[in-house]
């Protein structure tokens, strides 16, 4: 067994998906990987990581929709029925920032992917997304690391 660690940047152009899975197809060929287990974190807390559908793009709308609703941009409701409105405190990079560290929360910042023959085991409508929670553009830093069998 061998591993091996990367990190790999990526450029936002805002809230949205981006699908990686060819970027990170590639880099298992880069490395000669054969199998083995891949380990993708995002060095971030305002994008998140996600495996979904990459045939009808209204699931990535549809899932952005249903993420909105569920994280109000100003503050929220209390779930106890109470209609008390409670507002975010932290608002340090605008009224988008405390929303997208929510959103992270609730999705993934890291996923552990199959990779054999040379590529990542996924379903025939699946990708691998870098899912930006922020309105802006970011520069955003993925950490790669794979164990598993190489080719010499």
């Amino acid at each position: 067994m061998e591993q091996t660690i990367s990190e790999i940047n990526f450029k936002t152009t805002g809230e949205g998906f981006i699908d990686i899975t060819s970027t990170i197809n590639n880099w298992i060929t880069s490395k000669n990987i054969q199998k083995g287990i891949l380990i993708i974190s995002t060095k971030h807390t305002s994008c998140s990581l996600t495996i979904n559908e990459n045939a009808d793009p209204k699931v990535l709308k549809d899932l952005s929709n249903y993420m909105k609703s569920l994280v109000p941009e100003e503050g929220f409701t209390s779930l106890n029925g109470s209609p008390k409105k409670s507002f975010y405190l932290h608002s340090d990079e605008g009224k988008d920032d405390m929303p997208a560290h929510i959103k992270t929360m609730l999705t993934c910042s890291t996923l552990s992917l199959s990779i054999n023959e040379r590529k990542l085991v996924l379903g025939t409508w699946q990708a691998v997304y870098l899912w930006e929670h922020r309105y802006l553009g970011n520069s955003r830093k993925l950490n790669f690391h794979a164990i598993g069998e190489f080719k010499q």
